[in-house]
């Protein structure tokens, strides 16, 4: 597929059939998104693939008491554990504990374990340079030595015919994960990614236009026009 094809139709798929020949596939994808870049050209990434089927199953009870939390805050109209105040995430919006006790049914959550690919992404965090850091705000910059290489994972999947999706909605519950699959401590959690054949593959993405997210010089400046020169 055409490169910018891939990219205008990668949207997240979770409803998938079995991959035939699924560690050759998996393994040229990953040989593809391998060349993400990364501060430093350190790498910091690991993948823990996941086949185990009772393995799979803990990693779905785990990733369902996080979606609880995550639709408990979803049901208030909160953005789920978002650092509302000046930049910063003072605590839980919701009482957790309340969030155990509901019941939120999602296909995906509740059948993450019936997979045909499920791969763990973890981070080597001293690996980061989290040059926002004492900005007094939520850091975040450090993801960009990782997230690149998940979404490196996604379009190389599409390109093989593939469709998946990347969610963090795992890392609510990251020390039970490293527990259960071993992973040393200066590893974090950064996600978990799904992949198989889709169901059904998406005709037409819904985003904002380029209109809507640019501005020219200034944030109140004009957006960005095709036409201008």
């Amino acid at each position: 597929m055409d490169l910018l094809e891939v990219m205008a139709t990668a949207g997240a798929i979770r409803d998938y059939l079995d991959v035939p020949n699924a560690d050759r596939v998996l393994y040229d994808i990953l040989n593809v998104a391998r060349f993400a870049p990364s501060g430093g050209n350190r790498q910091p990434w690991r993948v823990v693939i996941v086949k185990d089927r009772h393995l799979k199953a803990s990693i779905r009870e785990l990733y369902s008491e996080g979606w609880k939390e995550y639709m408990a805050h979803v049901k208030k109209g909160l953005v789920p554990f978002a650092p509302i105040s000046n930049g910063r995430w003072d605590g839980p919006a919701i009482d957790l504990d309340e969030a155990a006790t509901m019941t939120f049914h999602n296909q995906y959550a509740d059948q993450l374990d019936q997979a045909p690919i499920l791969l763990l992404l973890l981070v080597r965090l001293q690996d980061l340079a989290c040059l926002d850091n004492g900005l007094g705000r939520q850091s975040i910059v450090g993801g960009g030595s990782i997230y690149p290489f998940g979404h490196n994972i996604l379009l190389a999947s599409r390109s093989y015919g593939l469709g998946g999706v990347m969610t963090t909605v795992i890392c609510r519950r990251e020390s039970q994960v490293k527990s259960l699959l071993d992973v040393p401590s200066e590893f974090a959690v950064a996600g978990l990614i799904t992949l198989g054949i889709p169901k059904k593959f998406f005709t037409k993405l819904t985003r904002m236009p380029v209109e809507e997210f640019t501005h020219i010089d200034k944030f109140n400046g004009v957006p960005l026009d095709p036409l201008s020169g």
